[in-house]
């Protein structure tokens, strides 16, 4: 790492800056977030699904499959914990009823552009299920897959059996994730994920081979027993490795909403100065290694669709993360999975048996969501913007929406000059830009625009920053 990279990263890391900006808020998956759902019936979703159809818009199908052989102590995703293989085959009748339902919903002309399968862990299903289930999905809903689709795909390369990165690359999917999280041995003891570095190299040659165009890999930052310099090995293993995307996750320890952090001594996590050296450390190899920080601690090579996405200005941010293709209606099957739809946003129930409950008697699963008002549209495409291309265009917005941008958010332009003045946005007539410094609190410059988070003391259900 060259001194200079080394030096640049402690200016944009001042300790006066984190004390003063390291709160805890919403990653922004979603504006209004999901800390807004409420009471949604089924008979609100029915009518927004087929309202939708009028405008046309592509599908973006996500699916999730809940299940995991094992628990990693970390992990704060909705899952069941289950070695038995039969649990998939009663998720994947009622999945089937859910998919036949939804799709009756929509219009058969609208094309899915995009699919991801999330969990939990994807491959519990064996290959004859995943084949069983994509031919679900392609006989309900228009999945033609082309150069433009982006079909994406979550592996534990633990549970990926041989053959299946080639079947499901067969079966349409272009992209693939690898959870990694850390390849030192103590920090994965301390958080019951062993995982060598062959199983995943291993995984991972098997996905180029496969013809996959891109590969991402997970990693998590601030997990007990972590350092700067057991943290360093693993980036270096990582950049031998030139995956085209990274996601560099800020561990988040709130064993009070997720019951499994409760198995993690809390003594053994770096203290906030060490992880901030790691996290110091982690954005220099990158940017060194030649990786562009898309934010929300992802990044990717140039030549991904991702960082192209960003520099066109057609990055796209929903429930699964930065997406390429922004316009879609996202329709969310499975327990738990999120929706999203031009005016509304709505989730599954969370827990496997009121899911079947609900199938059982005929019914949908949708069960909480929100309805978006005009302020929440106008709110929602300033924080998108942030949060993707990291400007907004004031006069763009404004004759958008028929505002004036300095009166209507006079408040949040008096909130951000505190911010200005440190050095972390640039304001002026025509456009507000996110600085390289402020880049890392993109979740704190997005709250003075977020009507809802600052109404109540949230610290208790999102991480901090950093």
């Amino acid at each position: 790492m060259s001194s200079v990279a080394s030096s640049h990263s402690r200016e944009l890391f001042s300790p006066e800056l984190i004390a003063k900006y390291d709160r805890s808020g919403p990653r922004y998956t979603s504006y209004p977030t999901a800390a807004q759902f409420h009471d949604y019936t089924v008979a609100d979703y029915e009518r927004a699904a087929r309202a939708s159809n009028v405008a046309g818009a592509e599908l973006s199908l996500y699916v999730h499959i809940p299940f995991c052989a094992t628990v990693c102590f970390y992990c704060g995703c909705n899952k069941v914990i289950t070695k038995n293989r039969a649990h998939a085959v009663t998720y994947l009748e009622g999945l089937a009823q859910e998919i036949r339902m939804q799709a009756a919903l929509y219009d058969g002309q609208r094309r899915v552009r995009q699919m991801h399968w999330g969990g939990g862990t994807p491959t519990f299903l064996d290959a004859t299920q995943i084949a069983h289930l994509m031919g679900l999905l392609k006989d309900n809903f228009r999945c033609e897959v082309g150069p433009d689709s982006e079909y994406s795909i979550e592996i534990d390369p633990r549970a990926c059996a041989p053959g299946t990165l080639g079947q499901l690359r067969e079966l349409g999917f272009n992209r693939v994730s690898f959870g990694v999280q850390d390849f030192d041995p103590d920090v994965q003891v301390a958080v019951n994920r062993i995982q060598s570095q062959a199983v995943t190299l291993g995984a991972i040659e098997e996905a180029r081979n496969a013809g996959f165009g891109s590969v991402s890999l997970d990693l998590i930052y601030g997990l007990p027993r972590q350092t700067r310099a057991s943290f360093a090995r693993t980036l270096a293993e990582v950049i031998a490795i030139r995956p085209e995307r990274l996601s560099i996750f800020n561990y988040a320890h709130m064993p009070h909403l997720f019951k499994s952090q409760n198995r993690i001594d809390a003594s053994t996590l770096p203290p906030p100065a060490e992880k901030l050296a790691i996290l110091h450390h982690t954005i220099d190899v990158l940017t060194e290694a030649g990786y562009q920080y898309i934010g929300m601690d992802h990044f990717a090579l140039p030549h991904d669709e991702l960082a192209r996405a960003q520099r066109a200005g057609t990055l796209h941010r929903n429930f699964q993360g930065y997406s390429t293709h922004a316009g879609c209606d996202l329709v969310g099957l499975g327990v738990s999975s999120i929706g999203m739809l031009e005016g509304s946003y709505h989730q599954n129930r969370k827990a496997l048996p009121d899911y079947y409950a609900a199938l059982e008697g005929g019914q949908l699963c949708v069960t909480r969501g929100v309805v978006l008002d005009d302020d929440d549209r106008l709110r929602r495409h300033v924080i998108m913007r942030l949060v993707c291309a990291q400007d907004l265009d004031i006069a763009a917005t404004e004759a958008r929406f028929g505002i004036s941008f300095k009166d209507y958010f006079a408040d949040e332009l008096t909130a951000l000059a505190a911010m200005v003045e440190d050095g972390l946005v640039e304001i002026e007539p025509a456009v507000i830009r996110v600085r390289e410094a402020g880049r890392m609190f993109l979740r704190q410059i997005c709250m003075c625009f977020d009507r809802y988070v600052n109404r109540v003391d949230h610290t208790h259900r999102y991480s901090r920053a950093i």
